[in-house]
This record gives C-alpha cells, structure tokens and sequence, in this order.
C-alpha cells in the first residue's frame, strides 16, 4: 500500500503540517492543534478540498 500524507492547517492558528492519512481518525472527529489547542472536526484542518476527499476516500475503505 502506498502512502499518502496530507496537508493539514489549523484554522485558528493557521499552523500548517503534514500528517500521514494512516494516522489520521475519520474526518467528523473532533481533533486538535498542537501548537493553539483549537479543537474542531478534522475536516475542518485540511489545507485543501484534495486532502479532505483523499482523507474521505481512505476511512470509507
């Protein structure tokens, strides 16, 4: 299996990262900024609609 990293960018703090898609929970779960602590739903930290559908593609497998 290939892996995939996805852009990741707080909205609150605008701190921006790479996470790999393995590592990351379904994106409705609340998830939260290492650097500000702003907790939201992870789809709401993907950088771009790309990530976010990639994210969705990966958890519905």
């Amino acid at each position: 299996m290939q892996e995939a990293w996805l852009q990741l960018q707080c909205p609150a703090c605008s701190v921006a990262w790479e996470e790999q898609v393995s590592d990351l929970p379904a994106p409705e779960t609340q998830f939260g900024c290492d650097d500000c602590g702003a907790e939201r739903s992870l789809s709401e930290f993907m950088r771009t609609s790309r990530d976010l559908e990639v994210l969705q593609e990966f958890t519905e497998s």
